[in-house]
């Protein structure tokens, strides 16, 4: 009686030729990042989340008051949130211009202008925050593009695997290929299975980083009109 054919995962991979099995211990390795970086990238994005949201809203209390110096003193809290570093960042910049139109004056300063000045320092803390949210995710968007690649190279190793059965054994039925069949079915599958929860947990974060940068701008622009203000008092 002929015996069954088993595609249990050790038969498998006892059937597996070297090639395929480095294959798979490549997609594994793949996984495993993917895994851990979305571990990290959550834990990041959950706190720093909760913690911009309490700085959002203490800090409108704060210049509701106009409370300039609470609202620095509010910011250097560590640890905080993106938006607070950016605020903090802005606030620090418009408080030393203060202070050197003060004791410098305007005439002796030159062109300096504070706005100006509040707006670069925005833009230039911004964009190292945003970088730094999106640590990790470009390893993310190259498994997610080159998982399956690599899948199928597996799948060709395990198509060659199936002719290379035959040309020296012969067609003998299924048995006689089964084990570059499953090669070729298994690698692909596992790059399919790396592949696609990396796409989705890269757009995830993606979108996460998008929020962010729209409450950035949006507090930021609440501060400059903030000093907008305060600039027309003082006129």
């Amino acid at each position: 009686m002929e015996q069954g054919i088993s595609f249990s995962p050790k038969a498998i991979w006892d059937s597996t030729s070297v090639a395929g099995k480095s294959v798979i211990i490549v997609l594994a390795i793949m996984g495993i990042y993917m895994l851990a970086v979305s571990i990290e990238r959550w834990i990041t994005f959950s706190r720093a989340k909760q913690r911009s949201l309490q700085f959002v809203f203490a800090l409108q209390k704060k210049l509701a008051d106009r409370d300039i110096k609470g609202a620095l003193s509010l910011a250097q809290v560590k640890p905080q949130g993106p938006i607070a570093i950016v605020i903090e960042a802005a606030l620090q910049e418009y408080i030393d211009g203060l202070q050197a139109l003060k004791s410098i004056g305007p005439d002796e300063i030159g062109d300096f202008d504070l706005l100006d000045a509040v707006n670069r320092a925005i833009d230039r803390v911004k964009e190292r925050e945003i970088a730094d949210l999106k640590k990790g995710l470009g390893g993310l968007a190259t498994i997610a593009s080159a998982a399956p690649f690599v899948g199928l190279l597996g799948t060709v190793v395990g198509i060659i695997t199936v002719f290379a059965t035959m040309s020296t054994k012969g067609a003998g039925g299924i048995a006689a290929v089964a084990g570059g069949i499953g090669e070729a079915l298994v690698t692909t599958a596992f790059g399919l299975l790396v592949a696609i929860p990396a796409v989705m947990v890269f757009n995830f974060f993606t979108n996460a980083i998008d929020e962010f940068v729209v409450d950035m701008n949006e507090t930021s622009s609440e501060l400059v009109a903030f000093i907008l203000r305060e600039g027309r008092r003082a006129a």
